[in-house]
């Protein structure tokens, strides 16, 4: 038994967690919790995990914040190649096939956990380089981190995490500036960032592409499908899903169709 957390301060905060946000805590991963803990409890000045419990549910900043430091934000520019390659020679020319079919030329993307904002703006440069000049891209990008969002927003990023960016799109799409590179007002222009957290469903609709990578494998199968549903209900007829290259639906009672294509496996709605 933890010292810093009993078994049952653990199922307490585990479930107080999974409420809230549908991140699941399993034993394995008991001991970020505790550090996250430890790091809030200092933060605070609370003594003890029963003081900082009875702060966090009445204090939804508090409880926000602890949100915010138990996801982990991983993530990079242009990252899973096989996925991008599949974004552009296949997803971008079947969407805007139908949309110039159909008169609507506006091209909307979720990208859902978008973290640092590495994904979002990768999709940003992407569509601009691979539309059509009459087309309109809008990009909503999530996250239940709002420290995580709000260096998105800034789009400064040091030079030490700009590797994957192709010299083409770093020159065209990015500024040089101290220390690293900032993202160009017309890239930014185009992304909306704003909190979310998945375990409620997003207001937005109709996206023709949504993007959710490496984040349903911190929920556990209820909280997955409640959030596989909530994309769903949120994609336009003749849409795609992209998630993690080491996420699957399978098992799961979905909707989605499989689709395998030349470089990597993505998801469908209504696409055959």
């Amino acid at each position: 038994m933890s010292e810093f957390l009993s078994d049952l301060d653990f199922e307490k905060y585990k479930n107080f967690i999974y409420d809230k946000s549908g991140i699941f805590f399993s034993n394995s991963n008991r001991t970020i919790l505790e550090s996250r803990l430890r790091e809030r409890l200092r933060t605070t000045k609370n003594e003890t995990v029963l003081d900082y419990f009875s702060l966090i549910s009445k204090d939804q900043d508090e409880m926000e914040a602890l949100l915010d430091s138990v996801t982990t934000n991983l993530t990079r520019f242009f990252r899973n190649t096989a996925h991008y390659d599949t974004f552009i020679n296949y997803v971008i020319p079947d969407i805007v096939k139908k949309k110039q079919s159909s008169g609507n030329k506006v091209f909307k993307i979720w990208s859902a956990g978008c973290s640092s904002g590495e994904e979002p703006y990768t999709n940003a440069m992407i569509l601009t380089e691979h539309l059509p000049p009459d087309f309109k891209i809008e990009i909503i990008a999530s996250d239940l981190s709002l420290k995580s969002l709000m260096k998105a927003k800034e789009g400064f990023y040091p030079s030490t995490k700009i590797s994957g960016i192709p010299d083409n799109y770093l020159k065209k799409y990015m500024d040089p500036v101290e220390n690293g590179y900032k993202m160009k007002d017309s890239i930014k222009s185009l992304i909306k960032f704003d909190y979310h957290n998945l375990k409620f469903p997003s207001d937005s609709k109709n996206f023709d592409v949504i993007f959710c990578r490496n984040v349903l494998i911190y929920f556990d199968e209820l909280a997955q499908k409640n959030v596989i549903e909530g994309f769903w209900n949120s994609m336009g007829d003749r849409s795609y899903l992209f998630i993690g290259h080491s996420e699957s639906l399978f098992g799961m009672d979905t909707k989605f169709e499989f689709i395998k294509t030349d470089w990597a496996c993505i998801y469908g709605k209504n696409v055959n």
